[in-house]
Protein backbone atom coordinates (compact mmCIF):
# COMPACT_ATOMS: atom_id res chain seq x y z
CA UNK A 1 0.00 0.00 0.00
CA UNK A 2 1.38 3.25 -0.83
CA UNK A 3 -0.51 6.52 0.28
CA UNK A 4 0.02 9.86 -1.92
CA UNK A 5 -0.65 13.22 -0.64
CA UNK A 6 -1.29 15.26 -4.08
CA UNK A 7 -4.32 17.72 -5.19
CA UNK A 8 -7.10 17.86 -7.61
CA UNK A 9 -5.24 17.70 -10.58
CA UNK A 10 -3.84 14.18 -10.04
CA UNK A 11 -5.90 12.16 -12.76
CA UNK A 12 -6.01 9.42 -10.22
CA UNK A 13 -7.96 11.40 -7.79
CA UNK A 14 -10.37 12.42 -10.78
CA UNK A 15 -10.95 8.96 -11.78
CA UNK A 16 -12.19 7.98 -8.42
CA UNK A 17 -14.14 10.86 -7.83
CA UNK A 18 -15.85 9.84 -11.42
CA UNK A 19 -16.71 6.48 -9.63
CA UNK A 20 -17.88 8.21 -6.40
CA UNK A 21 -20.01 10.68 -8.77
CA UNK A 22 -21.43 7.81 -10.38
CA UNK A 23 -22.17 5.51 -7.61
CA UNK A 24 -23.75 8.67 -5.83
CA UNK A 25 -26.03 9.62 -8.73
CA UNK A 26 -27.54 6.04 -8.34
CA UNK A 27 -27.86 6.34 -4.30
CA UNK A 28 -28.86 10.15 -4.26
CA UNK A 29 -31.40 9.70 -7.12
CA UNK A 30 -33.70 12.50 -7.85
CA UNK A 31 -31.62 14.40 -4.88
CA UNK A 32 -28.12 14.30 -6.67
CA UNK A 33 -28.39 17.71 -8.65
CA UNK A 34 -28.57 19.29 -5.18
CA UNK A 35 -25.46 17.86 -3.73
CA UNK A 36 -23.77 17.47 -6.64
CA UNK A 37 -23.38 21.24 -6.70
CA UNK A 38 -21.16 20.73 -3.55
CA UNK A 39 -18.98 18.33 -4.65
CA UNK A 40 -16.59 20.16 -7.06
CA UNK A 41 -13.18 19.45 -7.20
CA UNK A 42 -11.93 22.17 -8.57
CA UNK A 43 -9.08 23.34 -6.92
CA UNK A 44 -8.86 21.52 -3.87
CA UNK A 45 -5.10 21.56 -2.36
CA UNK A 46 -5.26 18.43 0.21
CA UNK A 47 -6.44 15.09 -1.17
CA UNK A 48 -5.13 11.86 -0.51
CA UNK A 49 -4.78 8.32 -3.17
CA UNK A 50 -4.23 5.22 -1.74
CA UNK A 51 -2.61 2.74 -4.22
CA UNK A 52 -2.63 -1.18 -3.75
CA UNK A 53 0.33 -2.49 -6.11
CA UNK A 54 0.10 0.61 -8.50
CA UNK A 55 -3.66 0.84 -8.61
CA UNK A 56 -5.81 3.84 -7.00
CA UNK A 57 -7.59 2.03 -4.80
CA UNK A 58 -9.53 4.67 -2.08
CA UNK A 59 -9.09 9.16 -2.02
CA UNK A 60 -10.42 11.49 0.07
CA UNK A 61 -9.57 15.21 0.95
CA UNK A 62 -10.44 18.00 2.68
CA UNK A 63 -10.74 21.99 2.16
CA UNK A 64 -10.87 24.92 4.58
CA UNK A 65 -14.21 24.88 6.04
CA UNK A 66 -13.74 27.96 8.70
CA UNK A 67 -10.50 29.26 10.31
CA UNK A 68 -9.89 25.86 12.12
CA UNK A 69 -11.68 23.62 10.81
CA UNK A 70 -12.02 21.56 7.32
CA UNK A 71 -14.41 19.55 5.63
CA UNK A 72 -13.69 16.16 4.84
CA UNK A 73 -14.85 15.39 1.24
CA UNK A 74 -14.80 13.33 -2.06
CA UNK A 75 -14.13 9.89 0.54
CA UNK A 76 -14.36 6.69 -1.91
CA UNK A 77 -13.04 3.22 -2.23
CA UNK A 78 -12.98 1.64 -5.49
CA UNK A 79 -15.45 -1.57 -4.98
CA UNK A 80 -12.41 -3.79 -5.94
CA UNK A 81 -10.94 -2.77 -3.21
CA UNK A 82 -13.57 -2.71 -0.20
CA UNK A 83 -13.22 -4.02 3.29
CA UNK A 84 -9.94 -3.92 3.67
CA UNK A 85 -10.03 -1.16 5.56
CA UNK A 86 -8.70 1.76 3.30
CA UNK A 87 -11.11 4.38 4.45
CA UNK A 88 -10.51 4.56 7.99
CA UNK A 89 -7.02 5.02 7.06
CA UNK A 90 -7.58 7.78 4.50
CA UNK A 91 -9.72 9.23 7.17
CA UNK A 92 -7.14 8.87 9.80
CA UNK A 93 -4.01 10.47 7.35
CA UNK A 94 -6.44 13.24 6.20
CA UNK A 95 -6.71 14.22 10.20
CA UNK A 96 -2.85 13.91 10.33
CA UNK A 97 -2.90 16.44 7.21
CA UNK A 98 -4.89 18.31 8.55
CA UNK A 99 -3.27 18.81 11.91
CA UNK A 100 0.08 19.31 10.87
CA UNK A 101 -0.44 22.19 9.42
CA UNK A 102 -2.79 23.99 12.02
CA UNK A 103 -6.42 22.55 11.92
CA UNK A 104 -8.33 22.14 15.36
CA UNK A 105 -11.71 20.23 13.76
CA UNK A 106 -12.82 17.95 11.44
CA UNK A 107 -16.54 18.36 10.04
CA UNK A 108 -18.02 16.39 7.06
CA UNK A 109 -21.77 15.58 5.57
CA UNK A 110 -23.02 12.18 4.75
CA UNK A 111 -25.90 10.65 3.06
CA UNK A 112 -27.98 8.54 5.60
CA UNK A 113 -28.29 5.69 2.81
CA UNK A 114 -24.66 5.55 2.92
CA UNK A 115 -24.32 3.09 6.10
CA UNK A 116 -20.58 2.32 5.25
CA UNK A 117 -19.03 5.69 5.31
CA UNK A 118 -21.79 6.24 8.42
CA UNK A 119 -19.93 3.44 10.15
CA UNK A 120 -16.39 4.30 9.13
CA UNK A 121 -17.03 8.06 10.46
CA UNK A 122 -18.32 6.76 13.97
CA UNK A 123 -15.56 4.07 14.05
CA UNK A 124 -13.40 7.18 13.71
CA UNK A 125 -14.62 9.14 16.45
CA UNK A 126 -16.98 11.87 14.87
CA UNK A 127 -20.25 12.76 16.49
CA UNK A 128 -23.56 13.54 14.75
CA UNK A 129 -23.99 17.14 15.19
CA UNK A 130 -26.96 19.40 13.94
CA UNK A 131 -26.77 19.76 10.41
CA UNK A 132 -24.83 22.53 8.91
CA UNK A 133 -24.87 25.31 5.69
CA UNK A 134 -26.39 23.92 2.49
CA UNK A 135 -27.55 20.60 4.64
CA UNK A 136 -29.82 22.51 7.08
CA UNK A 137 -33.16 20.97 6.50
CA UNK A 138 -31.89 18.64 4.51
CA UNK A 139 -33.62 15.37 6.09
CA UNK A 140 -31.07 12.64 4.23
CA UNK A 141 -28.15 14.35 4.93
CA UNK A 142 -26.19 13.70 8.50
CA UNK A 143 -23.30 16.04 9.57
CA UNK A 144 -20.40 15.27 11.77
CA UNK A 145 -17.62 16.58 13.62
CA UNK A 146 -14.67 15.63 15.58
CA UNK A 147 -11.94 17.63 17.36
CA UNK A 148 -8.00 16.66 15.79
Amino acid sequence: MTITKTDSSNIDFQNLVKLLDADLAIRNGEDHAFYDQFNKIDMIKNCIVIYIDDNPAACGAFKKFEDDTVEIKRMYTHPDFRKRGLAGTIVKELENWAKEIGYKKAVLESSLEQNEALSVYEKSGYQRIPNYGQYIGIDKSVCYEKTL
